[in-house]
């Protein structure tokens, strides 16, 4: 399909809709890449550290994501729009406050861009875990143990059913504890010390305790799908088969698509729920002690394996890019059994388990067969993959020295 055009300007001349992309990091890279091959013109928005996607041949053009407040941000993108004749282009966020900041000021931002963001009204139940549980406890969709303290003293006498995680309702910023993601204790003095820890860098009201559900990735199940008004247009399920670190993950490595219903009821409930419009992957957990598939997270935005819809047949920065454009997003049936690999973080993973013994090369070999596509690499845009290293190298020293982010 042809990019789509849109009218513009006192002369009213045709140009293509382009896409602006929020993030600079390989969740971004996914996005430019799918877009690019299709011929559609893409910018990127980088913050400090946040460096790949700006590498690949089909970022068009690439500017530092202006630091600031709310106001700041959101004048900043109103200007770059008219100053440099981008209005009506797509607006995809690419990380959690990108796409609070869209949803919080939707109106004033859909004034020049068509948005992939639904309104904060919706995407609220999404971005604060809190009402995430609740929503899921309205609708009886199972979850993990959750415990959102009122004060230390109530953390003291609580039946927590260790071990469990300490980890922010939300990430509105970047510190040690929200760039951990959740601190894992295992007992009730180890808690109570990382409570404290915890305070020292969010408001304590933001804190959550949640049980650790027993298993690693492969335990793990994604609902990802494109929707409008709550109603799934294309969607695939996937399974972590390796994350990083395995025991407790931040990131997966390594993911496959399968077919696996049990994910799917739910998911559908809650985003029917929401009424949720745009791009969503819903986290699952299988508790293998009752069975039950347990609600984790909805990420209401582009998450790290969202490549693999492509390679599987449902392009999911493509149907998001459609979708913002007002065009039909056609039915699409994902392909089982595809693969996607994070090299860099894998390879780490698959070290650290064969040194443990809990994995061999045969399997590792095997976990490698068949349809398979890359996260950074590839062959028609090398220069993201073969600088990674380099650039990780690079922002570890410098951060080592600075602080900041690394994509």
């Amino acid at each position: 399909m042809a990019a789509l055009t849109c009218t513009v300007g006192k002369a009213h001349s045709v140009k293509p809709v382009g896409a602006v992309v929020m993030g600079g990091d390989y969740r971004g890279l996914g996005v430019v890449r799918s877009l690019g091959r299709r011929g559609i013109p893409v910018w990127v928005l980088h913050e400090d550290g946040q460096l790949l996607a700006t590498l690949s041949r089909y970022a068009r053009r690439r500017l530092p994501w202006r630091p600031g407040d709310d106001a700041e941000r959101v004048g900043f993108l109103l200007d770059l729009a008219s100053e440099h004749n981008l209005e009506r282009w797509v607006l995809i966020p690419t990380g959690d406050e990108g796409a609070a900041l869209v949803a919080r000021h939707h109106a004033e931002l859909a004034e020049r861009y068509q948005l992939t963001t639904p309104p904060w009204d919706c995407l609220r139940w999404a971005y604060d875990k809190r009402l995430t549980y609740q929503l899921a406890d309205e609708l009886q969709v199972s979850h993990p143990w959750t415990l959102c303290p009122r004060s230390r003293s109530e953390l003291v006498e609580a039946n927590c059913p260790f071990p469990v995680i300490l980890k922010p309702a939300f990430r509105n910023k970047f510190n040690r504890f929200t760039a951990a993601k959740a601190w894992r204790v295992d007992d009730r003095q180890s808690l109570l010390a990382r409570y404290d820890e915890a305070c020292a860098f969010v408001d304590p009201e933001v804190l959550m305790v949640q049980e650790v559900i027993p298993g690693w990735g492969e335990a793990q199940f994604s609902y990802a799908a494109i929707c409008q008004d709550g109603r799934s247009v294309a969607s695939l399920v996937a399974r972590r088969l390796r994350q990083f670190p395995m025991d407790f993950g931040r990131a997966s490595t390594c993911v496959e698509t399968v077919d696996e219903p049990a994910v799917v009821e739910p998911s559908a409930r809650m985003l029917e729920a929401m009424k949720f419009t745009g791009i969503v992957e819903l986290e699952f957990k299988h508790d293998r002690r009752d069975g039950h598939y347990k609600l984790l997270d909805i990420n209401p935005r582009v998450w790290g394996w969202h490549s693999l819809g492509a390679r599987a047949g449902v392009d999911f920065s493509y149907l998001l890019w459609l979708q913002a454009c007002g065009a039909a997003v056609p039915r699409s049936r994902p392909q089982i059994g595809v693969r996607w690999v994070r090299a860099s973080t894998d390879l780490r993973t698959v070290a650290l388990e064969i040194l443990r013994g809990r994995l061999s090369l045969g399997e590792y070999s095997r976990s490698l067969r068949g349809p398979r596509g890359a996260a950074i690499f590839s062959l028609d845009d090398p220069l993201p993959g073969l600088l990674e290293l380099p650039l990780l190298v690079y922002l570890l020293g410098r951060r080592a020295f600075c602080g900041g982010k690394i994509a």
